[in-house]
């Protein structure tokens, strides 16, 4: 009588911070119905891995609370080490046949025991210089964090609909918002313990990686500094108690800290266009935290030598400025991108 209902919840779970956003689909298009955010202790999840389920799911059901936040339904990701995204190229094939041959294919791709992982593929297109094989976009994640994400949302009283990948959530809410016409982008979210670099070409993922790097780094050096606590480190960070560091310490930490990330990034780059020496990036889109520092946006423009935005995942959804003001928006947006990648996802996708 009332219809399949198959929006669910973006639940994005950071080292820092958990976001949550519900999305509906109308007849104008997306419109964010609920937002929220919460920030949780700095060692309850490390690098990934869930140190303390227990207090995750308190805050988790604090936040769905606060946020008046009703579906059960939810979709998460993961990234890190214990994901392994790969483009291969295969002998050219139907679908349903590579599918009873996809653990042999991904044994020579995959540095984990293959009886220890989740496959999942998405065959591309022909490939570039064979007519014979087809480019398939290889994902494997490791069966263990995968059940230590699916118990924790249960633990909250939830429901896990789709285990996602950061990258790819990134990549669906920028189509939303920007379309698959943009050239060559990447697409870079930079959050407390981890970044996740996505170079798109033309309408598809070339290269995805994450790098064990983060704004964590910059408190971690505030501590070095000062042998304060890592609260104090985040005040600090954030230049509010002037009294303890100078404006120009915290510049030389900041500088370089994000120095480093340019290097990285730089590199991760660099296998991108060994690959495709004819080809240039046309912009980098950044997201998470990191993006908020005006700093790496210039350092980072001058280390790849293209246009560096933030992106705007906000910017083709329907929102209710009455709930959620343009300055909150325009101050939350790049820690939103992943969580609202998430949300368009519906129940049942592959």
């Amino acid at each position: 009588m009332f219809g399949k209902k198959e929006h669910l919840v973006g639940l994005d779970i950071g080292s820092r911070t958990i976001k949550a956003a519900e999305i509906v689909i109308t007849n104008r298009g997306h419109r964010l119905k609920k937002f929220g955010v919460i920030d949780i202790e700095a060692d309850v999840i490390q690098e990934g891995e869930i140190k303390d389920p227990e207090a995750v799911a308190v805050s988790i059901r604090k936040l769905f609370k606060e946020a008046k936040l009703k579906e059960k339904n939810v979709a998460t990701s993961i990234g890190g080490y214990s994901v392994i995204v790969k483009k291969i190229n295969v002998q050219s094939m139907p679908e349903d046949q590579l599918q009873e041959t996809i653990h042999f294919e991904a044994e020579q791709y995959i540095p984990f025991d293959i009886n220890d992982v989740n496959l999942d593929f998405q065959i591309l297109e022909q490939s570039e210089n064979n007519p014979n094989q087809m480019s398939v976009l290889l994902i494997a994640a490791k069966q263990e964090m995968i059940n230590s994400y699916v118990d924790l949302i249960q633990m909250a009283g939830l429901h896990p609909s789709i285990i996602d990948v950061d990258a790819f959530s990134l990549q669906n809410i920028f189509e939303l918002n920007y379309g698959t016409n943009t050239g060559n982008v990447a697409l870079i979210d930079i959050g407390a313990s981890k970044t996740s670099l996505n170079v798109r070409r033309g309408a598809s993922s070339e290269f995805i990686r994450d790098i064990p790097f983060g704004c964590n780094q910059i408190n971690q050096q505030i501590i070095s500094h000062l042998d304060c606590s890592f609260e104090e480190s985040e005040k600090l960070k954030f230049g509010k108690d002037p009294d303890k560091i100078s404006a120009e310490d915290l510049k030389g930490i900041v500088t370089a800290v994000i120095g480093d990330w340019c290097t990285e990034i730089r590199r991760a780059l660099d296998f991108f266009y060994s690959n495709y020496p004819d080809d240039q990036l046309n912009k980098i889109f950044l997201s998470g935290g990191g993006a908020n520092i005006k700093e790496f946006h210039q350092l980072l423009a001058d280390e790849a030598s293209t246009e560096v935005e933030t992106v705007d995942p906000f910017k083709n959804l329907q929102v209710n400025h009455g709930q959620l003001s343009t300055s909150y928006l325009e101050q939350i947006a790049p820690q939103a991108a992943i969580c609202l990648g998430l949300a368009i996802r519906r129940v049942d996708d592959k």
